[in-house]
């Protein structure tokens, strides 16, 4: 699951990933290496990131897209 933090801040804020780590009171490596998707925030933070940016948990993550595969069927 990508998690879409500069979308989000973007869109619900105007805010940049800089602004946003401001905001939560966290280091701005920290919300850069989430956004690469470099780690997950933790309960705690993401907590705070729905709250700073008005949003569920649902809105902050994408479901990447699923590989469809043709099957083949043995008779």
């Amino acid at each position: 699951m990508k998690i879409k933090i500069r979308e989000m801040a973007l869109t619900r804020k105007g805010w940049s990933l800089y602004k946003l780590a401001e905001e939560l009171g966290i280091n701005k490596p920290t919300v850069y290496g989430w956004q690469k998707g470099h780690a997950q925030p933790n309960t705690r933070n993401m907590d705070k990131l729905c709250s700073v940016l008005d949003c569920t948990m649902d809105d902050l993550f994408e479901a990447e897209p699923v590989e469809v595969r043709a099957c083949t069927q043995i008779n």
